[in-house]
């Protein structure tokens, strides 16, 4: 696949992203509680979630109409391609719903199996993060990294709850507990594109969460590694899509929360 080629999908994804940020930010609190669905326990769905997916679709359907998505509101398209494009529309939907101002449009391309394209986009801030395979990370037009800082005592990690898994809310506890007492500090944002975003720009030494989907940390697994930093699943290897368990950071500060991890879920590497 040539540069050129890569920087065309990206462009794609960057004017489908800039299109489905003004129904977001067009919306944002001033939703109507009719807007709003629970899909499942714990997990709810908005109209504007789905409008967004709809403009973020058609975008890419108008350009590469033979290409497959993999899109949170919907079902997969089915048909063979090696082109797959990954989408959240809204992702941070609790967050939008009671106000909070932390939420973005997350879209990645597979091809072939492979990551090579990703966008994080930030509405409220207009704040684009993007990633092509071997070509490093941006925001906006400038360059992002990693985080410098050499061990994992004076970083800030950031985190997500397992609020769909509830079952393992004691091992995450555990976990919590032991990584509280060796980091400067935990966050935890809502958002783990964005969380992922932030950790590609060195804010966040390193991410880790539980249970997640693929279209919530594609493109934000892209930007880490492509910011100089490491994107694995608990076991330390590449199969976070799959799994949905996610650790991510630079090199040191990811191989020391990674120890954490494996040290306080052993029945996680039984199963």
């Amino acid at each position: 696949m040539t540069p050129n080629a890569l920087a065309s999908y990206l462009e794609v994804a960057k004017k489908a992203a800039l299109e489905s940020g003004i129904v977001l930010k067009k919306h944002f609190r001033k939703l109507d509680p009719s807007m709003i669905n629970e899909k499942a326990a714990n997990d709810f769905v908005t109209d504007v979630d789905r409008k967004s997916e709809e403009i973020i679709k058609d975008h890419i359907m108008a350009h590469f109409n033979d290409h497959a998505i993999l899109a949170e509101e919907s079902n997969a398209q089915t048909h063979t391609s090696p082109f797959l494009w990954i989408i959240d529309p809204l992702d941070g939907t609790a967050n939008y719903i009671h106000g909070v101002p932390a939420f973005a449009i997350s879209i990645a391309l597979e091809i072939e199996g492979e990551l090579s394209v990703g966008l994080v986009y930030d509405p409220l801030r207009d704040d684009i993060f993007s990633a092509i395979k071997g070509r490093g990370a941006l925001k906006n037009s400038s360059p992002i990294h990693v985080s410098c800082l050499q061990n994992i005592k004076t970083s800030l990690v950031a985190t997500g709850f397992p609020f769909r898994t509830k079952n393992i809310v004691d091992t995450y506890v555990t976990i919590f507990r032991e990584l509280f007492n060796h980091v400067s500090d935990i966050r935890r944002g809502g958002s783990a594109s964005l969380d992922l975003a932030y950790t590609a720009e060195g804010i966040f030494g390193a991410f880790f969460e539980y249970a997640l989907s693929p279209w919530d940390i594609a493109a934000g697994a892209l930007l880490v590694q492509e910011a100089g930093g490491i994107t694995t699943d608990f076991s330390g290897k590449n199969h976070y899509l799959k799994t949905g368990d996610i650790v991510a950071g630079s090199k040191t500060i990811h191989t020391e929360l990674l120890k954490i991890i494996q040290s306080n879920d052993p029945d996680y590497f039984r199963k």
